[in-house]
């Protein structure tokens, strides 16, 4: 198979198009309208649907396919009633780097709404996995996360009373939970397990979060542990795919 010499080492290769060389029509207009968007840059206006079809000579339930495919991609947003080429996705480090080091690398704003904090006895199926007694005070806090005040996420967080008792009194909820646990209790992460998946969120989720039902979202199980091993928060996150993507640096690792 011949390689394009200008096939970027991270796009699919031969741009997607099968040996055989057919391809959806959706398709062609979608690599089509992925020129357009380099040559708009970000912020830039789309033609409308119908302009776009008439421009590529295919019906508008094809551009309107193209288009669908792009937004969730999230090369593109919808702004009003147009649609505008979205910036760069944000990076966050697969690390025990907290989200608001993660986001302000990139030059971005972060930035937390609170939802609930609530206090109720652990379940048993909680304590198991995080490590805690079953009827142990805990905490659970549900945060909207923001990056330059934009919707992007949903984190839930649970951790005991016994560690962090003053949780509803003096934590600053739109703030670093990781900080304050560091700088204000004197509690520092030592390792962490952590889960990937992707999902769809459930009504809730979306209209908490700003989005289609049908957005597909990278959801992240966590459950940490301090630097004497014992059991500090397990944590449920959902990033928008259209808005996040995730970076780890691997070391040599010996064996089978």
């Amino acid at each position: 198979m011949d390689y394009p010499n200008d096939q970027a080492p991270g796009a699919p290769v031969r741009s997607g198009i099968p040996e055989h060389g057919r391809i959806p029509k959706y398709y062609a207009v979608k690599a089509h309208i992925a020129l357009l968007i380099e040559e708009l840059g970000e912020g830039g206006l789309l033609p409308t649907e119908r302009d776009l079809a008439e421009k590529y000579e295919v019906a508008r339930e094809t551009v309107r396919q193209a288009l669908r495919e792009l937004l969730l991609e999230g090369r593109l947003r919808r702004q009003g009633r147009g649609t505008v080429v979205a910036g760069p996705k944000l990076e966050q480090p697969l690390s025990l780097a907290s989200y608001t080091e993660g986001v302000r690398r990139q030059g971005r704003t972060p930035g937390r709404t609170l939802i609930s904090l609530d206090r109720f006895p652990c379940p048993e199926a909680l304590a198991a996995e995080a490590g805690l007694t079953r009827g142990e005070p805990v905490w659970h806090m549900e945060r909207v996360l923001l990056a330059d005040d934009e919707r992007v996420g949903l984190e839930s967080t649970y951790v005991a009373v016994a560690r962090v008792p003053g949780l509803d009194r003096d934590f600053d909820p739109d703030s670093s939970f990781y900080a304050y646990l560091h700088e204000r209790l004197g509690i520092a992460f030592g390792d962490a397990d952590e889960r990937i998946e992707t999902v769809l969120a459930t009504p809730r989720e979306a209209l908490l979060i700003g989005t289609p039902p049908a957005l597909p979202m990278l959801l992240i199980h966590r459950v940490s542990r301090d630097t004497e091993g014992q059991p500090l928060e397990r944590v449920r996150t959902l990033y928008r795919g259209d808005r996040f993507s995730f970076t780890a640096h691997l070391g040599a690792h010996l064996g089978g």
